[in-house]
């Protein structure tokens, strides 16, 4: 079906939305990655079967749907209309969940959720404090609609944007509208995206490009993958518009090809809007034309960086290029190139359909709209949230992550992925802006959230990242390469007790060269886990190189076990898992630990449950 105009389109919603009755049950499977690595899809498969064994097809709906955000609970199963959640669903709870639940509306306790605060289960999907603090602008239609469906996406409004856009609106109309709404690039720099809509329009070339970028290569970030994978027509929609608004006719979606689903589902939802007349020649009857092809990347994690990733879009090594030349004037091929990430082209359709004014007035005065940030680490409530601007640190981590795991304290939590600072425990009030976190030694980036507890070692964190970094290097500038190479060598040298107070200020005369030489935005950045960590954590660092101790109990070379013979019962755990027997001692007997032979692996500690292994 080939829609020529934007009545014709209009026409199908209306056809969609009447064949659909809205009380009729309908069972939700997420599908996105991480339901499917806990086995949605064999949940799926098993919904199916007995459906169809009861003779329930056609009275009852089945939809895999987009990642539902709350990850750690897959497989998630939401049942529609009443909006009943269960989690961490298997093949075998199906059965019950049909004739109880669908059938006899009667709620199955063990399948709810359970508040790590109150301790109270919860039936519905609103009454979950994950969901209840946030403003789910972008992953909402997650929960609702099937990504290889384009008839799912048009029913809840799809393509309506484009339709206003290309019938009602002139490309400096459009342009303006995203100016006043305030929205800033979500891949990390927070560029107002308005700007660099206008700079590539007025720019001078005979072909301009639009991109968009879903490398994310940041460690525990996938915020942009599961817009991709549950929602790939809304990012296509964002893209088309701004085709539009900046006289482009072709664009093209760089996505790293460790995501195969999102790819999967971004063909199915481009081969869809072409055959329907949403991308390709004259859309709409419009007389405008654009169309999409998509790259895949190798996984390096400076293509996320634009110079580097139009680089590897052109089949060049994907390094970066100074940027006294802006992207918007001479990109890809040299011609000029518009550059937004995933979730900056999904927020444009929400823009254009609920006005500038609407869109503005989420956020604070100078950081507009929500964001999706991905929250993990030592967090009760692992996914991702979607929240207003300008919301505080505790909340997000507190009210909305449920806190710490194990009773355990809080210590620090880092934003921006591995160019991100690490935010002590009180600044946790200041409000999630771009200004906000740049003045405490951190970053918005594309919106990685790493929570970390009293056990998490803060000089071990910045040597990791710092060796993180230099291996993602491109290489090509000198104070990058070197720097971070020689950083990483002191920072090692401090966890193995080989530090001294000098390296300390050889650490902070790096981070400057760093900051000031290099080529690039991962160079300038990549100091900020470890000035960060020395700014609020300089104790630990000192603790190191002073007492040859880790305080967190995490760097080996500065760990030494022993067995307390008060609390040892001699069940022989410890010594029958030990790797390197260094432990000995009969049944029912004092063990002993001998340090020379001790490999410090910390299996006998892990083992033990009577607290006889102590970690000095």
């Amino acid at each position: 079906m080939k829609l020529a105009s934007e009545r014709e389109l209009e026409d199908l919603r209306n056809e969609i939305l009447s064949g659909r009755d809205p009380d009729r049950p309908c069972i939700t499977v997420c599908g996105g990655t991480g339901c499917h690595a806990s086995g949605c899809g064999n949940v799926a498969k098993e919904i199916e079967t007995k459906l169809d064994s009861r003779n329930l097809k056609g009275k009852v709906e089945l939809k895999i749907t987009g990642c539902h955000g709350f990850c750690e609970r897959g497989p998630i199963v939401i049942l529609f209309p009443e909006g009943i959640f269960y989690q961490k669903v298997i093949p075998e709870d199906i059965e019950e969940i049909i004739t109880s639940t669908i059938e006899n509306k009667k709620i199955i306790d063990r399948l709810l959720y359970q508040d790590p605060v109150s301790g109270e289960k919860k039936v519905y999907i609103t009454d979950i404090s994950f969901y209840q603090k946030q403003n789910r602008l972008l992953l909402e239609n997650n929960t609702i609609v099937n990504p290889i469906e384009i008839k799912d996406y048009l029913a809840i409004g799809g393509y309506g944007a484009l339709a206003k856009v290309l019938g009602k609106m002139t490309p400096e109309a459009v342009i303006d509208a995203v100016k006043l709404s305030g929205l800033r690039g979500r891949g990390g720099g927070g560029f107002p995206t308005g700007r660099k809509w206008e700079s590539t329009r007025e720019a001078s070339g005979d072909i301009k490009y639009v991109i968009c970028n879903a490398d994310e290569g940041d460690p525990g970030a996938y915020m942009d993958r599961s817009l991709l994978e549950g929602n790939p027509h809304s990012v296509l929609e964002g893209m088309i518009i701004g085709a539009y608004a900046i006289g482009s006719t072709e664009g093209y979606v760089y996505v790293r090809n460790e995501y195969p689903l999102a790819v999967s589902n971004l063909l199915t939802a481009i081969k869809q809007a072409r055959e329907f007349g949403l991308l390709g020649n004259d859309i709409l009857g419009s007389g405008f034309s654009f169309d999409v092809k998509v790259n895949r990347g190798g996984g390096a994690f400076i293509c996320g960086e634009s110079t580097a990733l139009m680089a590897s879009l052109e089949g060049k090594p994907g390094e970066p290029r100074a940027k006294y030349i802006h992207t918007s004037e001479k990109g890809l091929w040299d011609m000029p190139s518009n550059l937004n990430n995933v979730e900056t082209w999904a927020n444009i359709p929400i823009i254009i359909n609920k006005g500038h004014e609407w869109y503005s007035g989420i956020g604070t005065e100078s950081s507009k709209g929500t964001k999706v940030f991905s929250l993990v680490g030592k967090i009760n409530n692992t996914g991702l949230v979607e929240v207003p601007m300008g919301m505080t640190l505790r909340e997000i981590i507190f009210d909305i992550g449920g806190g710490i795991p194990g009773g355990k304290s809080f210590k620090a939590v880092q934003t921006g992925g591995p160019s991100g600072g690490c935010i002590p425990e009180n600044l946790l009030d200041i409000p999630v802006d771009y200004e906000r976190l740049t003045e405490v030694g951190s970053m918005m980036g594309s919106g990685g959230m790493i929570v970390m507890d009293e056990d998490t070692c803060m000089v071990d964190l910045a040597r990791y990242f710092t060796n993180f970094l230099q291996e993602e290097s491109c290489g090509k500038c000198v104070p990058c390469r070197e720097g971070l190479r020689r950083m990483g060598e002191i920072l090692t040298g401090i966890t193995e007790g080989k530090g001294s107070m000098e390296d300390l200020s050889l650490i902070e005369d790096l981070a400057e060269m760093l900051k000031d030489a290099s080529l690039c935005a991962l160079g300038t950045t990549a100091a900020n886990p470890v000035m960060s960590t020395l700014k609020y954590f300089r104790n630990e660092y000192e603790a190191h190189i002073a007492d040859h101790k880790c305080p967190a109990g995490v760097c080996r070379e500065l760990i030494t076990y022993g067995i307390n013979s008060d609390n040892c019962t001699g069940c022989g755990l410890c010594k029958k898992n030990c790797p390197s027997g260094a432990i000995s001692g009969e049944r029912k007997q004092t063990h002993v630990l001998d340090t020379n032979v001790c490999i410090k692996c910390g299996i006998c500690y892990d083992v033990c449950k009577f607290k006889a292994v102590r970690k000095e």
